[in-house]
Formats: C-alpha cells, sequence, structure tokens
C-alpha cells in the first residue's frame, strides 16, 4: 500500500482509491452512469491512489475496467472502450498533501500569527504537488514507493530544497539528524533515471552563505543538465521569527551575495551555456541593485520561486506602453491630416506644410474615453518600481494612477513582498485611497477560495472600503491599463 505520509504526520486513515467531485454533462463518464462522491478504486486491475494514479493507469489506454465504490456502498465493476485521446469528463477530489516531518530553522510555519488562516500552518512535503505546481521538498524522509513512484510514472521535474550540499550544515538547517538529512544517493538515483531537478537554496546568512555557498553551488552546477537550475532565495524573518540562530537579511549582506554569485553565474555562462544559479528578486530589491535583464533568466526557470518575476513585469509593461506610443502617433498622424484637408478646402492652391504637431494632435486620453483614476497597492519592496513605471503610464494615457505602498504590519519583521499582504494591511491604508477604485495584488487572496492570509474574505475587504476594489493578475492588470477600464 502507498505510504502517504512520515509516521508522526499521519492524522487520518485513507480510503481507497480517488472521489470523483464533478462529471462533465454528456461525457463517456456520465454514459457509463459515474456521478460525483463515487470512488474509482482499480483502473484495470492496478489500485488507484489519487488522480495522479487515474491519469497514469488510464493514459492512452482504450480498452477499460474500472472497479468503482458508489457513494451507496455498492461496488461493481464497469468494463467499457473509449477512442483514443477521447476525454472521460471526470474531476476529481483534491490531493490531501503528505506533511513534512522536519524541523527546519526558518521554516515559515514558525513564524506565522496564531490567527492566520489553518492552510498555512500545513507543511506539505509531497513529490506530487512538487511535480504538479512546483512545491519545494527536501526528500529527506521519501520513501521507496515514493521514489519508485517518481520514476514509474515520470514524475518531473521535480522541485528539491538542497539548502545546502555540505551535510552537517544541510542537517542543522533542516533540524534532523545527518542520516535523514543526507540525500544524495536518493538525488543521483532520480538523475540516473532521467528524472529533471531544479533545486532551491533558502539562504540564512552566517549558516549557509559565503563558502558554503558556492559549494553549494559548484556542487549543484556539476549535474547539469539534469539539475536544471537552481534558485537562491533568502530567508524571510516574520517578527513571531524569534530563533536567535536565524540572523535578518540586511541590503549590505545582499549586494554580497550579489557579488558573490554574479562571479559564479559568469563561469557558469562560460562553462554551461546557462546561468544556472538564480537569484530571488527580493535580494535584488532589497540591496538596491537592478534587476538583470531578460537574457540572464533564460526560459524563467524559477519563476514561481520569485525569481525573474520583476523583469517578466518590466517587460509587459514596455510592451503596454509601446502600444500606447504607438497609438499616440497613430492619432498624432490623424490630427495632422485633418489639419491638413482642413486648410487645403479653405486654401485650395495652398501648399500647408504638415507641422504644428502640438495644435493638431488629439490627445490620447480622448481615444480612450474616461481616464483611470485610482489607487494601486503593493507591496513596499515592490511599489517604487511599480511607482515609476506608473508615473510613465500616467504622462502618456493622461490617467490618474497613484500606488502605494501597503506596510505589512500583520506578519511584521522584514516581511514587505506584495504576496503577503493581509486584509488587515489594506484596511491600514483605506483612508489614503485616491479615486474611483483600488487595485489589489491577486496573489494575496487565496486560489481556490476567495479568502486572504489573515482569514478574512474578499467580500469583507471589499465591504469596508468605499470605492470598488479589484484583484488582478499581471494579465488582468495589464488589460486594465490598457483597455483604460
Amino acid at each position: 500500500m502507498y505510504e502517504f505520509a512520515v509516521t508522526p504526520a499521519i492524522t487520518q486513515l485513507r480510503r481507497p482509491g480517488v472521489t470523483i467531485t464533478e462529471v462533465a454533462s454528456e461525457s463517456l463518464a456520465e454514459e457509463l452512469d459515474l456521478a460525483p462522491n463515487d470512488r474509482i478504486v482499480k483502473v484495470n486491475g492496478r489500485s488507484v491512489r489519487d488522480y495522479l494514479d487515474f491519469r497514469f493507469q488510464t493514459a492512452g489506454e482504450t480498452e477499460l475496467t474500472f472497479l468503482v465504490r458508489k457513494s451507496t456502498g455498492e461496488s461493481l465493476e464497469i468494463e467499457f472502450d473509449r477512442d483514443e485521446g477521447e476525454d472521460l469528463g471526470l474531476t476529481f477530489e483534491q490531493i490531501v498533501p503528505r506533511q513534512c516531518a522536519n524541523e527546519c530553522l526558518f521554516c515559515f510555519c514558525k513564524g506565522n500569527p496564531e490567527d492566520a488562516r489553518p492552510s498555512l500552518f500545513v507543511r506539505d512535503e509531497d513529490i506530487r504537488l512538487s511535480f504538479l505546481y512546483g512545491n519545494y521538498t527536501t526528500l529527506s524522509s521519501i520513501t521507496d514507493d515514493e521514489m519508485n513512484r517518481i520514476i514509474e510514472q515520470r514524475l518531473t521535474p521535480q522541485y528539491v530544497s538542497v539548502h545546502a550540499t555540505d551535510l552537517k550544515t544541510r542537517a542543522y538547517l533542516l533540524g534532523v539528524d545527518e542520516k535523514r538529512a543526507d540525500i544524495f544517493d536518493k538525488f543521483q538515483r532520480l538523475l540516473d533515471n532521467g528524472i529533471e531537478i531544479h533545486a532551491q537554496v533558502v539562504l540564512c546568512p552566517e549558516i549557509n552563505d559565503g563558502k558554503q555557498l558556492e559549494k553549494t553551488l559548484r556542487d549543484l552546477a556539476g549535474h547539469y543538465p539534469k539539475v536544471v537550475s537552481t534558485a537562491v532565495v533568502p530567508v524571510a524573518l516574520t517578527r513571531y521569527n524569534t530563533d536567535e540562530r536565524l540572523t535578518r537579511v540586511t541590503p549590505e549582506f545582499c549586494r554580497r551575495t550579489i557579488q558573490q554569485v554574479e562571479k559564479l553565474q559568469k563561469e557558469f555562462r562560460r562553462t554551461l551555456g546557462t546561468t544556472f544559479a538564480f537569484l530571488g528578486d527580493e535580494i535584488y530589491l532589497k540591496g538596491g541593485v537592478e534587476i538583470p535583464s531578460r537574457r540572464h533568466y533564460g526560459n524563467y526557470p524559477q519563476i514561481e520561486d520569485g525569481v525573474g518575476m520583476v523583469r517578466t513585469f518590466l517587460h509587459g509593461f514596455e510592451k503596454l506602453l509601446n502600444g500606447f506610443q504607438t497609438e499616440a502617433k497613430r492619432l498624432e498622424a490623424v490630427g495632422l491630416a485633418r489639419q491638413y484637408f482642413r486648410n487645403s478646402r479653405t486654401h485650395p492652391d495652398a501648399r500647408v506644410p504638415v507641422t504644428a504637431r502640438a495644435e493638431t494632435t488629439l490627445p490620447i486620453e480622448r481615444s480612450r474615453g474616461k481616464k483611470l483614476y485610482g489607487t494601486i497597492l503593493t507591496g513596499e519592496m515592490f511599489a517604487p518600481i511599480l511607482a515609476e513605471q506608473i508615473a510613465r503610464y500616467n504622462a502618456l494615457s493622461g490617467a490618474r494612477l497613484t500606488v502605494l505602498a501597503v506596510p505589512n504590519t500583520y506578519f511584521g519583521g522584514d516581511v514587505s513582498v506584495a504576496g503577503l499582504l493581509c486584509g488587515k494591511d489594506y484596511l491600514n491604508v483605506k483612508d489614503k485611497i485616491a479615486g474611483d477604485f483600488v487595485i489589489i495584488p491577486k496573489h494575496t487572496i487565496k486560489s481556490d477560495e476567495p479568502i486572504l492570509l489573515d482569514g478574512m474574505t474578499f467580500d469583507e475587504l471589499r465591504s469596508r472600503f468605499n470605492v470598488p476594489v479589484y484583484a488582478d493578475d499581471m494579465p488582468a492588470f495589464f488589460a486594465r491599463l490598457g483597455s483604460g477600464k
């Protein structure tokens, strides 16, 4: 049977099979009389543990046999054929995360306020979520069954928190003994079986920085291209992190780290043809150093870890502004043409030069209707960058948008990223709002439920403001600015 969790983390027995939550109308599953709350226990005689198993065992199969346990308790076997590539029309329950058994010094769960939403206290260590969503695992308590599953089902890539290749340092950071911390045979087995790995280093000053960091990056680069990339991100300490072994990240520390890693990046680009080791955006922002170019990040292999997000934003914003400038030139040409023809009709024999641009240009804001007038809320770290771009946008579009940096009073400490802002933080700046609406970062709201990190619902937050509140991700934000609505 699949060993779903380390013994200390088991809180309940799992039922066999995977539960159906939705059946698409007029689908093959509906024809088979499958219904929500039915559980598929086996596919072609093989046990199903979750929807990843189901997907793996049904992939490419046209002749299928399901052992189904109906919601009534009845068990039945369903044999059927399907066309190649035909979708069954099934949606399944979410995966219950396998929980972590480490005691990491810097675990963010230790820095949560007591009233934070419950999901923030779940410490997942799940190779399935690593494959599906890029969640990091340490591999320190991975079972043989899980190892076999990664290899058999080709759950690649995997995202692994290495932190340090020096065993004593790694064990110290994870809060486990060296035997548990030693994952390098497992690591090598995954690589030998064609599983790609993206590694992570959570950088803790005076523990795994300096020479330890260089050793770690060189050791991991030695496995390129099977180890595809490594992200180096700074430890984030809230006011609730009281462990005296941890040192806060300072601007000076960030600048030293950038200087150190840049030398290695140049070496890796020369020897491997890739930057390989990428620093988190927060290190550049906190150190007051310019974000690297798009070329530096390649195909952005670790963007979900906050590596290259700012550069992606700046690139997207530049395209937006270029679009406005192109439109402005078009309108200018239209205005000049109109002036020319008006003058031509008044003075048929005159040769009217196409000049006087200031008098003939149509303001771009007139072509877009009502000008945007509102406030954009973001974290203190990103606010200066966003404010600079919005000032350019305002100048081109005639909009009146204000960027307001929101202090993170909920977590406190050195937490200043936009993604960790909470409902209470937004309400603290409510009296400073200017304009007809407010925009907040969408990623501060839970992806599958409209709730913020402190447990406040999005509806409650909106009800506390006197103007509409919009939650935009990057595409929606650019679309809003582009349309002027």
